[in-house]
């Protein structure tokens, strides 16, 4: 059983006045070959009686005035300086003097490593020295004599024979030989002692220091395990200095502009939702990261209340000040979809959908930046609804 085509238009609203052209053209259609030059001709009224109605909307137009506001955006809080520190020569651990959660002061002995090997090479180099001091002085001994005989038999050659002709000659003879011997023993002395000089800096590394003030945050070994450079393990411990901070953020390059050393940035932490902390911008790299466009800036945090930790996140409140005026609309007209951000504009009764991106509130109004102009008219209360060339009205008590 078949509806006709007359009373079909008839039940859709406000249709039926096209209903006697429409079931001719409905019959044209049902006719076999019917669909001819009569129901082309007859389809500008088909599409004009189902055509969208046009949706009422509520204007406001796009302002343009100077901001000044915050972002926020998010941020991490390091530890000022963060070191693993690692045996240098080869040894066993003798005694670890700090573990986790230890306070340590620079040049504290936190580890103490034993190396037997290293200490004998240390002995028996320090046992040249020795040995080439004892054989100088018995050389500049002998040095002495031999300038002293040599001294007496010059002044005795000078009353005719005193001495024999060869006595002086000899006399010389042995003085020569004996500042030769003095001589080579000095530089025997010398060449020990500069031996002993690189075995004590290895034997210095035995002693693990602190390299600055901190706290130690992980143990990595324990008494009696072998570290270092040939074994499996190096590192003994961990230290961070936590009375300073820094606070690490990735600025958009839409706000990079304009940064400066000194700047004061308002935070605030998850442990802490009441407070608000304060940080000094201190190092700003003046380039992009490639991969997210933004700029890790950092500034420094004086923690010495121990209130924050290393680790923690950190929501930061962005100045901005822009260098001309912005664009600014109600927040309600900003559509935010997966695939795009947009107003609708309005502009010769159809809806037309324009990206853009929102940049900061202020007040009640919020920055966008896309291809608007000042004056435009945009939806006030935007949907998604409202699909891109469709048709609207704007309504009578628009304001």
């Amino acid at each position: 059983m078949r509806m006709t085509s007359d009373r079909v238009w008839d039940r859709l609203p406000g249709l039926s006045a096209a209903g006697s052209q429409t079931a001719a053209a409905s019959e044209a259609v049902d006719r076999p070959g019917g669909l001819s030059s009569v129901s082309l001709a007859l389809l500008p009224f088909l599409l004009a009686a189902i055509s969208v109605p046009a949706q009422t909307v509520e204007t406001t137009a796009v302002v343009e005035k100077s901001v000044e506001g915050a972002r926020r955006f998010p941020g991490e809080l390091l530890p000022f300086f963060k070191v693993t520190l690692e045996a240098r020569v080869s040894g066993f651990v003798e005694t670890v003097n700090a573990d986790r959660g230890s306070a340590v002061t620079a040049g504290q002995t936190l580890v103490r490593l034993s190396a037997p090997e290293i200490a004998a090479r240390v002995a028996e180099a320090e046992a040249k020295v020795v040995d080439a001091a004892s054989r100088k002085a018995e050389a500049e001994a002998k040095l002495a004599a031999a300038r002293s005989t040599h001294t007496r038999l010059k002044e005795a050659s000078r009353t005719p024979g005193a001495i024999a002709a060869n006595e002086l000659i000899l006399a010389e003879q042995q003085l020569q030989a004996a500042e030769a011997v003095v001589k080579s023993i000095e530089s025997a002395a010398l060449a020990a002692a500069a031996a002993v000089r690189p075995l004590r800096d290895l034997e210095s590394y035995l002693d693990v220091k602190a390299p600055f003030d901190g706290v130690v945050t992980e143990r990595l070994v324990h008494r009696g395990a072998l570290v270092g450079p040939g074994s499996a393990q190096s590192g003994l411990l961990r230290i961070e200095q936590v009375t300073r901070l820094r606070l690490v953020v990735s600025v958009p390059e839409t706000e990079a502009a304009g940064l400066v050393i000194g700047g004061r940035l308002r935070f605030r932490v998850p442990a802490h939702p009441a407070r608000a902390f304060t940080a000094v911008i201190a190092r700003i790299p003046r380039s992009l990261d490639a991969a997210t466009r933004s700029m890790p800036v950092e500034a420094d945090f004086d923690n010495g209340r121990g209130d924050l930790a290393p680790g923690m996140y950190a929501e930061v409140d962005w100045p901005i000040r822009r260098a001309a005026k912005s664009l600014l609309v109600p927040p309600a007209a900003v559509v935010a979809t997966t695939e795009r951000t947009f107003v609708i504009r309005v502009s010769d009764g159809k809806a037309e959908w324009v990206n853009v991106k929102k940049g900061v509130v202020s007040g009640d109004l919020v920055e966008v930046v896309g291809a608007l102009a000042a004056g435009d008219k945009i939806v006030k209360r935007a949907t998604d609804e409202i699909r891109n060339g469709s048709p609207v009205v704007v309504s009578v008590n628009n304001k």
